[in-house]
């Protein structure tokens, strides 16, 4: 495992190369990459250029959101598909495979058996265009109990349901976003990881929860840093991952207001201090 940035996670934006220079500031040893920004420096930059600036500060390609809407109108489906193979390429060439989605944990127009028939069919298209890519595919499940409420019908949101669509999907590529927030607001346990191997997981996002707040009253864009509460057993879900051979990304994901306030440097310096803790009392 490593410790990945995905500025965007944190709040922020900036272009690639002062995003690698953000990562080392931080102390981490992977960064994200956007593809489509990469498709267009490599009108003037060679595949290895690009390789040779992550390797200059010691970082591996971690991670790509898929840049598919595979929830929406059959048209906006069919068009962003056109553009998936060469940006799937690009991202191989780079050395970057691992690309992740969340899935939306209600449907106000589709009932359950509809709308987990409309994933199984769209994102098997996806899937097999990634793997002709040589790409794996990750789902988050999104758990927090107050983000279904309101809604007419609920849909997949804890790792049971995400594991039964993967399956439902038959496609060796396909794995898991696991983030320990909705692990946690999912009543996740230990055992739960333990069951998964490394190869099931595709990319991990960390975090913790504000405290005094009971599980099922917990908002989904309302989190601390890694190891700020001890809410959420991050030592644990770590070392479980590193148990079950999962060697991939750590990207942490606070969702915290106040971190908007400071200035980005800081804000990154400061998420790098919190991963360092955290990995250490995980020991890794």
């Amino acid at each position: 495992m490593f410790k990945n940035l995905n500025l965007g996670a944190l709040g922020f934006e900036a272009p690639f190369l002062k995003t690698v220079q953000l990562a080392k500031v931080g102390g981490f040893q992977g960064v994200d990459l956007n593809p489509f920004e990469m498709n267009i420096i490599l009108r003037t930059k060679s595949v290895n250029e690009v390789k040779g600036m992550l390797d200059e500060k010691g970082l591996k390609p971690g991670g790509w959101g898929l840049p598919v809407d595979f929830k929406g109108e059959e048209d906006a489906f069919q068009r962003d598909l056109k553009s998936l193979s060469v940006i799937a390429e690009v991202a191989r060439n780079l050395g970057c495979p691992r690309v992740y989605t969340w899935i939306t944990p209600f449907s106000d127009k589709l009932p359950f058996k509809e709308n987990f028939e409309l994933h199984v069919k769209r994102l098997g298209i996806i899937a097999d265009i990634l793997e002709d890519h040589g790409c794996v595919l990750g789902f988050e499940f999104v758990a927090p109990k107050t983000s279904r409420v309101n809604h007419k019908y609920e849909f997949v949101y804890d790792m049971d349901g995400i594991l039964r669509l993967r399956d439902a999907i038959r496609a060796k590529n396909v794995g898991l976003l696991l983030d320990c927030w909705h692990w946690y607001t999912s009543r996740g346990t230990l055992d739960h990881l333990r069951r998964l191997k490394g190869k099931d997981v595709v990319y991990v996002h960390v975090n913790d929860a504000p405290p005094g707040i009971p599980i099922d009253e917990q908002m989904d864009l309302v989190r601390r840093l890694p190891g700020e509460t001890g809410v959420i057993n991050i030592v644990g879900f770590l070392k479980t991952l590193r148990d079950i051979g999962y060697d991939g990304p750590v990207t942490p994901e606070p969702f915290d207001k106040s971190l908007k306030e400071m200035p980005r440097e800081k804000v990154v310096k400061k998420t790098g201090k919190a991963m360092d803790k955290v990995w250490r009392s995980a020991g890794l």
